[in-house]
């Protein structure tokens, strides 16, 4: 992994996404990132500026082709090239199946699973020229059934599969995919608000430095699908 080079991560507001921005940042690469709420993304812009100024927050749905579409496009307008792509962008409902509506399925399906097509989908062109590196946040919910997770494992199983099989098609490009399944991070996820409680869990800059250590690879080795836990699980 070399300088100048160029990162975009969707859901890059607050934890995970924050997290790995913060260590890239950290790390000499440019980054843009995204979120929904406007408020958000100018809000972390200005802090994820403590590390570097070579950041730029997004406005961008990743439910929206055509979002994820201009934020490519303000990415290269503002940095030149992009090497990296980070979807990362999710979010839980957890019911029994009777009681999930449709309308919470197709917000977890959309969001967390044709969301990381369409950011994929927006950014390959750009990645075929850099020979770049395309990675998802998926979770170990994508391997792991359980109660009430009908929809969030759905969309997490999908996630796997999408990434592996996009890791076949565009290898021929030299372009990296890799999927990460996280256990439990301190993050804001399903209303949870990060505290000591969490000391246990995975922190948002842990997944920062495995990615980090990802693109540090010899372009020899790939990391198609990682399982990433704590290593004691909190009681």
């Amino acid at each position: 992994m070399s300088k100048n080079k160029t990162a975009y991560i969707t859901g890059g507001t607050k934890g995970i996404g924050f997290g790995i921005a913060k260590i890239l940042l950290e790390n000499g690469i440019s980054v843009a990132f995204s979120g929904r709420k406007r408020e958000d993304v100018m809000k972390a812009e200005e802090d994820l500026k403590q590390y570097s100024d070579n950041v730029l927050g997004i406005v961008s749905d990743v439910r929206s082709l055509e979002s994820e579409e201009e934020a490519v496009k303000y990415t290269i307008e503002k940095f030149g090239r992009l090497d990296y792509v980070i979807a990362n962008a999710g979010l839980g409902i957890f019911k029994p199946v009777d009681e999930l509506t449709a309308e919470e399925w197709n917000d977890m399906i959309e969001t967390n699973l044709t969301g990381v097509f369409y950011t994929l989908k927006a950014s390959v062109e750009e990645l075929k020229k850099t020979e770049g590196y395309y990675i998802t946040i998926s979770s170990l919910a994508g391997a792991n059934f359980f109660e009430n997770g009908t929809g969030y494992n759905a969309s997490k199983f999908g996630v796997v599969g999408f990434t592996q099989a996009a890791m076949i098609d565009l290898r021929k490009y030299n372009i990296k995919s890799t999927v990460i399944m996280p256990g439990s991070v301190a993050t804001y996820f399903n209303g949870n608000v990060p505290s000591e409680k969490d000391n246990w869990k995975i922190q948002p800059e842990d997944m920062g430095n495995l990615i980090l250590d990802i693109l540090k690879m010899n372009s020899r080795v790939l990391p198609s699908k990682i399982e990433f836990r704590a290593t004691k699980p909190g009681k």
